[in-house]
């Protein structure tokens, strides 16, 4: 659950993806809805969101006849983690709404695992900002997305670089 805030707003962007197996079947890219004060709790809201919707999957393949332990809900953030893990109200976390609290009662109860995953691996990042080519391209074939025959990559470089130059250029 990466985020990326907007330097006209300063709203972060979270971007979540849910695999079954190895197939992408869900994923969201948002902005978030109010002023997070810190990078823990932008991660944090955007793992709940994760979170909110790795149940709602459980629940319907649950009426499928598939059960599940707890779920791996992989995050870059081992400060988010911690709030998550720490029942402990602390000055730095008490302003957070209660509704993203939920994720914590979920990780108690055991529906899901909280796993820290280094931020080069985690595949969210391709929802929440733009990245280099060679980054772009890594993740996108980690979800499953081949290169289309006949499509030369560098005519797919240059538009992404022309894309990139064009975000460097409303940002400054």
């Amino acid at each position: 659950m990466p985020t990326m805030r907007c330097r006209i707003d300063r709203k972060s962007t979270s971007g979540t993806c849910q695999l079954l197996g190895t197939s992408l079947v869900s994923w969201s890219s948002r902005k978030q809805a109010s002023v997070s004060l810190s990078t823990t709790e932008a991660e944090y809201i955007g793992a709940a969101s994760c979170c909110s919707q790795l149940l709602w999957m459980k629940a319907t393949l649950s009426d499928f006849g598939l059960r599940f332990g707890r779920i791996p809900l992989l995050v870059d953030s081992t400060s988010a983690i911690s709030v998550a893990k720490n029942p402990v109200l602390h000055s730095r976390t008490k302003h957070i709404d209660v509704r993203f609290h939920f994720m914590r009662d979920h990780y108690e109860k055991g529906d899901i695992e909280l796993v820290h995953v280094a931020s080069a691996n985690q595949l969210a990042d391709i929802f929440t900002k733009p990245l280099e080519f060679d980054a772009f391209t890594r993740l996108r074939s980690e979800f499953g997305v081949l290169q289309v025959e006949g499509v030369d990559n560098a005519l797919i470089k240059g538009e992404i670089e022309s894309q990139w130059t064009g975000v460097i250029a409303l940002l400054v």
